[in-house]
């Protein structure tokens, strides 16, 4: 006789529009926007992920008040040999692989799985070549966490402005 799985459908739809009325609220709050009044300007929280590219590894991102990039890369039960870092362009590139020894338990039901080892293949991060000091990053990997320092360029360059003519319409 085959196994049947039972799923409740009825707890996923009210888990689904729980985290949906979730992000509703955050988006308002984050915005101020009240019903007939909603303020332009946006208010930072440190609560809201700005940037959500990737869901994995979880990572925090942020400016310190020296202008240095830092990046958090949570990688609990990966070994520092399997992480390769790289530069290219305006991108760091992030490669980390699973540990060879590392073998997932069979005939097993997970009730919930959050911690999963996979592969991270080439993930793209935005650090502007002209603004940060690629020779004198520092990467520290302890504890399950990799924390990157990218130092800011003293002097930084820019290209030549580019005068943009504004004309008034119709003329």
């Amino acid at each position: 006789m085959k196994d049947n799985f039972i799923f409740d459908l009825n707890g996923i739809m009210e888990e689904v529009f729980e985290a949906a009325e979730h992000f509703k609220d955050a988006f308002s709050e984050g915005f101020n926007c009240k019903p007939g009044n909603c303020k332009t300007h946006f208010h930072w929280d440190e609560n809201v992920d700005y940037y959500p590219a990737y869901l994995y590894p979880p990572a925090n991102v942020y400016i310190t008040a020296e202008k240095e990039l830092v990046f958090e890369f949570a990688l609990s039960g990966f070994d520092e040999k399997g992480i390769d870092l790289q530069f290219k362009g305006d991108y760091m590139i992030l490669t980390v692989k699973v540990p060879e020894d590392y073998t997932q338990p069979e005939g097993v039901r997970y009730f919930k799985r959050r911690l999963k080892l996979k592969n991270i293949v080439d993930q793209k991060y935005y650090v502007p070549q002209s603004k940060f000091e690629r020779d004198k990053v520092s990467a520290v990997f302890k504890n399950g966490l990799l924390r990157i320092v990218v130092p800011p360029k003293e002097d930084y360059t820019t290209d030549e402005a580019i005068k943009v003519n504004i004309t008034k319409e119709g003329k």
